[in-house]
């Protein structure tokens, strides 16, 4: 997800909210649906529908919009937007995982079953006309519970004890959907492979948990990486001691970012939003005042790069675009910001790989986390050369799981170098 103006969330990521039956009578209004995001609307393409049948997650929206139609108070319906969407995040992380059926022939490790199966259901829940009273701020509610439970947001599960280190990591939606929609993203992938999972490590076990981000910048203006990231980066027994987002970046290539800056760079969200400004910090959430322009990567990065990790090389990389200080124009700086330089792109580029990267690394900052962490690209999933119309085939599938497999190894590389071995 590396990209910058020069190359080229509808949904509001809602807090979690006690809802209650209204006593008021219903009026037309509140029962009217509400029309698809443009995320939606693209599900009644054939592609999308062949990736959900092929999988066998066709399944899902149909059954949430039946017992959706059976509830009959609001509370009814939080709890199956709840329940429902922690219950499609985790047949797609035991999907990913080899556990269960496998229910159609496309590859277990497939992304795109869950990211079009939680468009179902998040539709369904626009489209349903209740029998009760629903003003639409509830409605949204409901959304988000079903968009944070089928991300695993909520589920994560970071053990307590000194016995073992804690480590979160997250990815992304598929994006470009309008230039391909048979785009699958593999920091998704890698963050389905590794939920729940153990590495061994030098200094003994590691526990990952994941989780998952839309592309859409709205919802990261209201504060969702945050509100996701904050009770794990707090001091407590759960505090993470390892932390890395991931997104999808340059082509044949990993990149560790070494600089994050606070700039949206306005290039299209999977809504079609654009957004050019400064990176919004949502309020109620910890910070630094004044607000950076640059925030800097944990992760060591000399020696990840220097591991042997994997069939792709891995850089370490110092690339920014600024404003210097004292000037107008925008310029390319290979080797990191200048003091007192404006942000105009990150490492990551301008687009939400940089911008997640900067608000968790400005999280960590406010909050004086001393552990390694930052943003890792993972190099570009491509089709076989001449496949320009299957959703899948043996080279997707193949460059998918290797890129998987060594975001396995940057880690356990990152927490090898992060942590002396016990004696």
């Amino acid at each position: 997800m590396r990209l910058t103006g020069k190359t080229a969330i509808a949904l509001l990521a809602c807090a979690p909210l006690a809802l209650s039956a209204l006593s008021v009578p219903a009026t037309a209004a509140q029962r009217t649906p509400v029309p698809p995001t443009v995320e939606e609307q693209r599900l009644d393409g054939p592609v999308p529908q062949e990736i959900l049948r092929r999988s066998g997650f066709d399944d899902v929206a149909p059954a949430f919009a039946r017992a959706l139609a059976r509830t009959r108070s609001t509370t009814q319906a939080e709890r199956l937007a709840v329940t429902d969407g922690r219950r499609l995040w985790r047949r797609a992380v035991d999907r990913v995982q080899g556990r269960g059926p496998a229910r159609g022939d496309l590859s277990r490790d497939d992304d795109r079953p869950l990211y079009w199966a939680r468009l179902g259901m998040t539709r369904a829940l626009r489209e349903w006309r209740p029998a009760f009273p629903l003003p639409e701020r509830e409605r949204d509610v409901l959304i988000g519970k079903v968009e944070r439970g089928s991300r695993g947001q909520d589920a994560i599960d970071l053990p307590a004890g000194r016995s073992v280190k804690r480590v979160l990591v997250t990815g992304f939606d598929p994006f470009q959907l309008d230039a391909d929609v048979r785009r699958s993203n593999p920091s998704g992938a890698a963050a389905l492979t590794l939920d729940g999972t153990t590495v061994d490590t030098p200094a003994g076990p590691a526990r990952i948990e994941a989780a998952l981000f839309p592309v859409r910048w709205d919802d990261f203006a209201a504060g969702v990486v945050e509100r996701t990231l904050l009770p794990y980066f707090r001091p407590g027994p759960h505090q993470v001691d390892y932390f890395t987002t991931i997104s999808q970046g340059r082509p044949g290539r990993f990149d560790v970012e070494r600089t994050n800056g606070a700039w949206r760079g306005g290039y299209p969200d999977n809504v079609r939003v654009s957004r050019t400004e400064t990176v919004p910090v949502p309020p109620g959430v910890p910070t630094v005042h004044p607000q950076p322009q640059w925030t800097s990567t944990t992760l060591p990065y000399a020696a990840i790069t220097a591991a042997k990790t994997g069939p792709f090389p891995v850089r370490d990389h110092t690339a920014v675009t600024e404003i210097p200080a004292g000037g107008t124009a925008p310029v390319d700086r290979p080797d990191g910001p200048t003091p007192g330089s404006t942000a105009r792109a990150g490492g990551g580029g301008d687009y939400l790989s940089n911008e997640i990267a900067y608000r968790a690394t400005l999280l960590r900052d406010a909050l004086h986390l001393r552990v390694p962490g930052g943003h890792l690209h993972t190099p570009v999933l491509e089709f076989g050369k001449d496949n320009t119309d299957k959703v899948t085939d043996p080279d997707f599938v193949r460059n998918r799981t290797a890129i998987t497999a060594q975001v396995r190894e940057v880690i356990r590389a990152g927490l090898a170098a992060a942590d002396p071995p016990r004696s």
